[in-house]
């Protein structure tokens, strides 16, 4: 295939790279930064898309952040590969301080008991235990229990969720305001470049000129 890559990657080199990308996050930052304002689309619509991205950061749908990215964006009329590529705010680095404020608010707005919030990675593991235990069960005569999802949803997911509404829209429509100016400032100065060397194209003389 021609796309393949030559050098397949291990499992551990792909977390890792997931986790600290061989360039550096600034570097992919960067390379993020690049790609969305060069997108062939209207500020507005780009900044829309990114609000969409930045959001969806906000809430417990990992492993879909893309697909819920990109449904938003389609609903808002805003670029979806934008939306994908500003899912890239949601990383390792920023996911501690996204989870904690979100939970955090969530815990305090659904008033959940103090006695509940204890022991998240228990739960967390809980929940994972069921999962994997009930796909075991569709192929074997064990049961199915959801009691540990059940837990994790009401203590962890639910609180995460309604928390994670308030600061993921403070935080996408800050990201939407500043984004505006500075991709229609981009739009407007890459025009102006290749408006300049189409005219130097234009001012060379031909061959029959020459003659």
């Amino acid at each position: 295939m021609i796309f393949k890559r030559r050098d397949r990657r291990a499992i551990g080199r792909i977390v890792l790279d997931f986790v600290y990308p061989r360039g550096g996050w600034a570097r992919a930052f960067e390379y993020v930064k690049l790609r969305v304002r060069r997108l062939p689309d209207t500020p507005e619509k780009i900044s829309r898309g990114i609000w969409a991205g930045v959001f969806v950061c906000f809430t417990p749908m990992f492993g879909l952040h893309f697909v819920f990215a990109a449904i938003i964006a389609r609903l808002l009329r805003g670029n979806i590969l934008a939306a994908l590529m500003a899912t890239f705010f949601g990383n390792p680095i920023t996911f501690p301080a996204i989870g904690y404020v979100s939970l955090k608010l969530g815990i305090w707005m659904l008033d959940v008991p103090q006695d509940k919030v204890a022991g998240f990675g228990e739960k967390f593991a809980a929940a994972s235990f069921d999962v994997w235990h009930n796909i075991r069960a569709v192929f074997t005569p064990e049961s199915f229990n959801w009691r540990g999802m059940q837990v994790f949803y009401d203590d962890v997911f639910f609180p995460y969720l309604v928390g994670g509404i308030l600061p993921g829209v403070v935080t996408a429509t800050i990201a939407y305001y500043l984004s505006v100016p500075v991709i229609r400032a981009y739009q407007m100065r890459r025009k102006k470049i290749l408006r300049t060397k189409l005219e130097q194209l234009n001012k060379k003389p031909s061959p029959r000129d020459e003659h």
